[in-house]
């Protein structure tokens, strides 16, 4: 797989990346003792899963005797971005601001995380048009045109 391509990554995956990417490292066991409350998986479920990210190549292995370890090959921040790309494409250019801002509403943030995101969009430049990036009859952008 080319380290240009993003790894596309299921729900359940990323629950394990997440445990990965904060353990740094970790064997299948204490993968499942983690996520075993919130998941409520078997442990045939999370070996599955990481099978498949290490097929992905989103984990690799290192064993140490008859065990294995898994790491990330890919960071945190990246597979964030690169979710967060693919949500975007599949919205509305036109609705992008009335998403971010619903999506703003429904999280929870600190003065420090508000801040921030006054100071990202007094340094954002803008457009004076945005174009719709819909397949025509997907949307209906004539009603956004004046954005």
């Amino acid at each position: 797989m080319s380290t240009e391509e993003a790894i596309k990554i299921s729900e359940a995956e990323w629950e394990i990346m997440r445990v990965v990417w904060t353990l740094e490292e970790a064997d299948a066991a204490t993968i499942n003792d983690v996520l075993h409350e919130k998941m409520q998986w078997k442990f045939a479920t999370v070996k599955t899963l990481l099978g498949r990210l290490v097929k992905k190549e989103a984990l690799k292995t290192r064993q140490v005797g008859k065990k294995f370890f898994y790491s990330a090959t890919i960071s945190e921040e990246k597979s964030i971005h690169e979710a967060t790309q693919e949500l975007f494409s599949r919205i509305c250019a036109t609705r992008m601001a009335e998403n971010l801002a619903q999506m703003i509403e429904e999280v929870q943030l600190t003065p420090s995380d508000v801040e921030q995101l006054i100071q990202t969009l007094k340094n954002k430049k803008t457009v004076e048009k945005i174009i719709c990036n819909c397949i025509p009859g997907q949307c209906q952008c004539h009603r956004n045109s004046g954005k």
